[in-house]
């Protein structure tokens, strides 16, 4: 038999194997991710800015 038979009759019989859950749940769990993620990124939001000044000594351009 040669190269070119042999991949074909692979690639006949290579069998489909079903998704574990259906299509839809794939795109919401990554949309669900990303908004944990995005969350998580804006509980961050002005944290330096919260505790400027808070040590009441210092230049106020920051560090020297």
């Amino acid at each position: 038999m040669s190269v070119v038979a042999s991949a074909v009759l692979a690639a006949v019989s290579i069998e489909e194997q079903p998704l574990p859950v259906p299509s839809v749940v794939f795109p919401l769990v990554a949309i669900g991710v990303f908004a944990i993620l995005g969350l998580v990124a804006w509980s961050y939001r002005d944290v330096a800015n919260q505790h400027k000044g808070a040590s009441g000594h210092g230049s106020p351009q920051g560090h020297k």
